[in-house]
């Protein structure tokens, strides 16, 4: 997740020790003074798939608990044999090796089964966020031509209707829809329970689709899938980022591109297969999914899920599954210390506490520090970059920081006009070079292409984000090149939430920009111009009411101004910056 923007100030630090030590990687150009000295500076990356990483925990720890929800266990074992089952399933319905198939759910066992079937169909998993609405979901079957959907109850209606809307050849074929009860037990022990309202949620048993096949269906026919044939180069996962213009593109990741993070992030935070995380950021972002799926099962360590954030019922299951490992997005945090009752939690298991997306605070980092002896460790990285590229030692520690560059990685600071690199503290974008960069944007090769460049022989990935590097290594995000919201981690992206605004009735056009929260750092705004029989009758509510039933709610305006008429340039182009810098010396 991408850090929130930070001003260019000197950070606390933890004092440096001999558990660091000095040096500069000519391999891979990055000064690291705080590298930790218990670990290699490069990796050699297993020539194996994320298939094998599950086979190999199954047969090493088949009885263990490999995820917990609300009580109930899913050992390695039976996590291996309802894989390949659910796997059989898809090939029977005719899913072939690179195929895409689509997983659309909350955190919750069967999400982990579906990814682990899919990549022992030696297909592609294709993430979608369970926010989205009917409106955004069908770009994402039309655009890598999924013929596959799996997803939860809650959601099924929401694809079927999607689909739908398509014309007949790029419908799905094939809808396969769970429930969460079928991973849940009947009665929950009271430190387990959710709110009651989620509880109803989470129980709530719809009306499946025309054509829809239950989960226990397809897992009761027993099917054996044919021999696995994918190797390391295969495209093993295309998760979709949005961008400046246009609809999202999905990202090409390959398992060799996702390996370095799974078999690097264990080792950076001292976890094993003893190690026990909460897994309460969302699965199908590429930071829930490394650390919630692809890394715990790599290790055979335990994952204790979460559907959705609650502090309260976070802070029980902490204690009683003794958490040793959370990532987590700053807020969360917050809202933790926002409880009456913060005192009382028991969080002395916790060894590791990491996260990104949005700056943490600095009072409430000393907070953590103070009351729980805890120290926040920020990271940083992108869908394309598979989750961090670089990450705060835990030895040595600074305070919204990006962190140093991860085991291979090279990132550099470059002037974005000149593309020449710049000095120590001067401020340019960041580019990144390393094992895993994604392999590019799917069908798109001209938006490909121009999110590289070449230094000295070595393609770098464009992050779009400035920023600056420090005498000592450590990059500190400074701003974005790129127009983007960071609301609570979640990244919005102005254009897709324009796009979605034409459709509505009402506006005659329309402009997104960020603007400050003190929660959630940014929230969206939404500067419209309404058409003239809408103008009488439309109040900035209606806005907001409509957004909500057509767009992921993370998206949704917190903030409508109306206004006659939107700035624009010579051409005819928004200027949306000009609306954006009025908006940040004092709003309007």
């Amino acid at each position: 997740m991408t850090a929130a923007p930070l001003a260019a100030t000197p950070s606390a630090t933890l004092p440096e020790t001999s558990l660091t030590r000095t040096f500069i990687d000519t391999a891979t150009h990055t000064r690291a003074v705080a590298w930790p000295a218990r670990l290699p500076r490069t990796l050699v990356i297993p020539e194996t798939t994320l298939w094998f990483n599950l086979e190999v925990s199954a047969r090493r720890y088949p009885a263990k608990a490999a995820y917990r929800f609300f009580g109930r266990e899913l050992s390695y074992g039976e996590l291996l044999r309802q894989a390949e089952a659910l796997a059989g399933w898809l090939q029977a319905q005719g899913v072939q090796r690179g195929d895409r198939v689509l997983l659309y759910m909350q955190n919750c066992p069967q999400f982990v089964v579906a990814f682990y079937a899919i990549q022992r169909a030696d297909a592609v998993v294709v993430p979608v966020n369970p926010m989205n609405r009917v409106d955004e979901f069908g770009h994402y079957i039309t655009d890598p031509q999924a013929c596959v959907a799996i997803t939860s109850a809650d959601l099924a209606a929401t694809v079927a209707e999607a689909s739908q809307r398509l014309p007949a050849a790029q419908r799905l074929q094939h809808l396969l829809v769970t429930r969460f009860t079928d991973a849940m037990p009947e009665t929950l022990e009271p430190d387990e329970a959710p709110a009651d309202a989620v509880l109803q949620w989470l129980r709530a048993d719809p009306p499946l689709p025309a054509g829809a096949v239950r989960w226990a269906d397809a897992l009761g026919e027993g099917l054996r899938p044919g021999p696995s044939t994918a190797g390391p180069d295969d495209l093993a996962l295309l998760p979709y980022t949005s961008g400046t213009t246009g609809l999202p593109k999905g990202c090409m990741h390959t398992h060799r591109t996702l390996l370095p993070n799974i078999v690097g992030g264990g080792l950076w935070s001292h976890a094993s297969a003893e190690a026990v995380s909460l897994g309460v950021v969302p699965m199908f972002h590429i930071t829930g999914m490394l650390l919630g799926v692809l890394s715990p099962v790599y290790l055979g360590s335990t994952v204790v899920l979460m559907p959705r954030w609650d502090r309260e019922l976070a802070a029980r299951l902490i204690s009683r599954h003794r958490v040793s490992h959370w990532t987590c997005i700053p807020t969360m945090i917050i809202d933790l210390f926002g409880s009456p009752d913060y005192q009382r939690f028991d969080l002395t298991s916790l060894r590791y506490l990491s996260g990104g997306g949005a700056a943490m605070p600095h009072a409430v980092a000393e907070r953590l520090q103070r009351e729980f002896g805890i120290t926040f460790a920020e990271g940083y990285g992108l869908t394309e970059t598979a989750a961090p590229s670089h990450a705060n030692p835990p030895e040595r520690a600074k305070l919204q920081c990006l962190g140093i560059p991860l085991y291979g990685v090279d990132s550099r600071i470059v002037d974005p006009e000149t593309l020449q690199e710049v000095p120590d503290g001067e401020v340019g974008e960041i580019v990144t070079h390393g094992p895993m960069v994604f392999k590019g944007y799917w069908g798109h090769p001209e938006a490909t292409r121009a999110a590289f460049l070449d230094i000295d022989g070595k393609s770098f990935f464009r992050t779009g984000d400035l920023g600056r590097r420090d005498e000592e290594g450590y990059f500190f995000i400074t701003d974005r090149l790129k127009r983007m919201i960071n609301a609570s981690g979640f990244k919005v992206w102005p254009s897709e939430v324009e796009l979605l605004l034409f459709k509505c009735p009402w506006v005659q056009e329309a402009c997104v920009i960020g603007t400050r929260d003190a929660y959630r750092g940014e929230s969206v705004k939404a500067v419209i111009v309404l058409r003239d029989a809408a103008r009488a009758s439309t109040t900035e509510q209606d806005i907001i009411d409509w957004a909500r039933g057509h767009m992921a709610a993370y998206k949704v305006p917190r903030q409508v101004q109306f206004v006659d008429a939107l700035p624009k340039s010579g051409s005819g182009k928004v200027m949306w910056r000009q609306l954006q810098e009025r908006e940040a010396v004092g709003g309007g």
